[in-house]
């Protein structure tokens, strides 16, 4: 595969993963309400979830994964329920200062890796994506090595993106210094977070 090719994936893949969106917002409420490791968490959960669907695309499978209706749905639906309630508890959490805020323990950590991964299996928008796009990138075949090629793309892209939304969502949590601010803070973050479950919910 000639640089060209991959860098126009590059650019088709950082609109895809930079436009405003579910993933997007949940990234910053967690990295505002958690912490970097939060946003990070949940980022890297985004990631393998992208790569498990580029991995089926690769082998064919990306038209199976489409018609798993069923699983898909239950993928989809229990992540925006878990997002859902992460937000209504942030909302009615009590606010505490982030310089006095525990750090989320790895169980806290694994659950929001392990709904990023979900809700991005459950998208039934991300195999129509792939179909859509790597034809147009690769042709009719998709061999190891233009597949590694692809994900140190996809890598390198969500690098960017998610560390870009982590550090300004980061610079923005040190501005939270009183238990006010920090409640209001929370309700905002809490109200982006039930609302991306919902949208994930709603998308058709």
């Amino acid at each position: 595969m000639d640089t060209a090719t991959l860098l126009a994936f590059a650019a088709a893949f950082f609109v895809f993963a930079a436009s405003p969106g579910p993933d997007n917002m949940t990234i910053v409420a967690r990295t505002i309400s958690g912490g970097a490791a939060s946003g990070i968490a949940y980022g890297a959960g985004t990631v393998a979830g992208i790569l498990i669907i580029l991995v089926l695309a690769a082998f064919g499978l990306s038209v199976v994964a489409a018609k798993m209706a069923v699983v898909m749905a239950v993928l989809r639906y229990g992540g925006a329920a878990y997002l859902i309630w992460m937000g209504v508890t942030l909302w009615t959490a009590a606010p505490i200062v982030p310089d006095l805020q525990p750090v989320s323990g790895r169980r806290g950590l694994l659950a929001t890796f392990a709904t990023g991964v979900a809700l991005n299996l459950g998208n039934p928008k991300m195999p129509l994506f792939y179909l859509a796009l790597l034809p147009n990138v690769v042709g009719a075949s998709l061999d190891a090595e233009r597949l590694g090629a692809l994900m140190l793309v996809i890598l390198a892209v969500e690098t960017v993106v998610i560390g870009g939304h982590v550090v300004l969502a980061g610079r923005a949590r040190k501005l939270l210094r009183t238990p006010k601010v920090v409640r209001g803070v929370n309700r905002a973050a809490g109200g982006v977070m039930v609302g991306a479950g919902v949208a994930i919910v709603a998308a058709r």
